[in-house]
């Protein structure tokens, strides 16, 4: 499997467990039908990161966290928490090793109806 799509699968199924309680929903793409609070893995941006004897991936993941609360108290908390369980993600993915995990930004907006909270990493991974 490519390295996007264990990596994709992986912070999926960290997200579930960590947040699954909390939230409405945990999905892969935008729906037009969730609830808030729910996240959502936002885009998946791929680069070249190979050594001379490996292929590597450099990856930029986006979390986004969506809330309809007056306040982001609650939605701050669920960045927390997300964070907290990528940071235990890897280092074994199928195929492929996380050799590294940096959280790049955090951003808090508000919208119209609630908040938005955007997780951004950047991974770094290397053939097995």
């Amino acid at each position: 499997m490519s390295a996007e799509t264990v990596f994709q699968a992986a912070l999926l199924a960290r997200l579930r467990a960590a947040l699954g309680a909390q939230v409405n929903a945990v999905l892969r793409r935008p729906s037009a039908t969730a609830t808030p609070p729910y996240v959502e893995l936002g885009e998946l941006l791929a680069g070249d990161w190979s050594t001379k004897d490996a292929a590597g991936r450099e990856l930029r993941s986006l979390v986004l966290i969506r809330d309809r609360e007056d306040v982001p108290d609650r939605v701050q908390a669920l960045g927390d928490a997300a964070e907290v369980a990528l940071a235990a993600l890897g280092p074994a993915l199928g195929d492929w090793r996380l050799v590294s995990l940096v959280l790049v930004r955090r951003r808090l907006q508000r919208e119209r109806d609630g908040w938005l909270l955007l997780i951004e990493h950047r991974a770094r991974l290397l053939a097995a």
